[in-house]
């Protein structure tokens, strides 16, 4: 695998199956290649297996068959919860369209709470996590509580949240999705910078507006990739 590459999927389905055992696929043979340091967004209609694809990147959902390596490793073969969630923990920062905070927390208790799993001291995960509320405009709401917030304060956040340990792979769910238009674009402006420090980023959109700021759009169809370089003009 070339060393410039993030994230390689080889022939990745994923299947649900209902109780009375029919099976329902979702992802029909994913072939995929994301670059160290690109924005890339994937986009596509409702039901095409969007968010299932980024679950599996994020390793939430184990898939069914296929390769999925990360960083060169083959995290397919993973299935022991405990090293995912370190793998989540160490490498990936992640950004839901709900926001996702706990509302009886301050925003910055909401930014540090990460750093502590991963055994950050007190004190340097709370001064971490200022420095980045602050790097949002949100310096000035320290202490404010999540229902004190807008959806854009809420959503920045998040966005600190994901930032605390110093991930390598952004994966964002519909991030403006909740969001004002005004916001929203507010919030892709943050999402420039991630790619600006070389930081690796996944994001679900069906926004054109947002998909615009990507370096490259990967459109679904039925579970599957239409193609890898999607241009806004030929389907929108």
């Amino acid at each position: 695998m070339p060393q410039n590459l993030a994230i390689k999927l080889e022939n990745v389905k994923k299947s649900y199956f209902l109780s009375n055992g029919d099976e329902i696929p979702i992802l029909k043979g994913i072939n995929l290649e994301i670059k160290k340091g690109e924005f890339v967004a994937i986009m596509g209609e409702s039901g095409c297996g969007k968010t299932t694809l980024l679950n599996i990147i994020g390793c939430l959902h184990p898939l069914s068959e296929g390769r999925y390596f990360l960083d060169g490793e083959d995290i397919g073969v993973v299935r022991d919860d405990f090293t995912l969630a370190y793998i989540r923990n160490k490498k990936m920062g992640f950004i839901f369209q709900q926001f996702n905070l706990f509302s009886r927390f301050s925003a910055l208790k909401n930014v540090a709470l990460p750093a502590l799993y991963a055994g950050v001291s007190a004190g340097d995960r709370t001064e971490k996590a200022r420095e980045l509320l602050e790097s949002v405009g949100m310096g000035h709401r320290l202490d404010y509580k999540p229902t004190e917030l807008s959806g854009g304060q809420q959503q920045r956040i998040a966005i600190c949240r994901a930032l605390i340990n110093d991930p390598e792979i952004i994966l964002a769910d519909e991030p403006t999705g909740a969001l004002d238009s005004k916001s929203g674009l507010e919030v892709m402006e943050i999402f420039k910078k991630f790619k600006e420090r070389g930081q690796t980023v996944v994001m679900v959109t069906h926004t054109t507006e947002v998909a615009k700021y990507a370096d490259r759009i990967i459109y679904l169809r039925d579970g599957q990739v239409l193609d890898n370089n999607y241009k806004l003009k030929d389907h929108y």
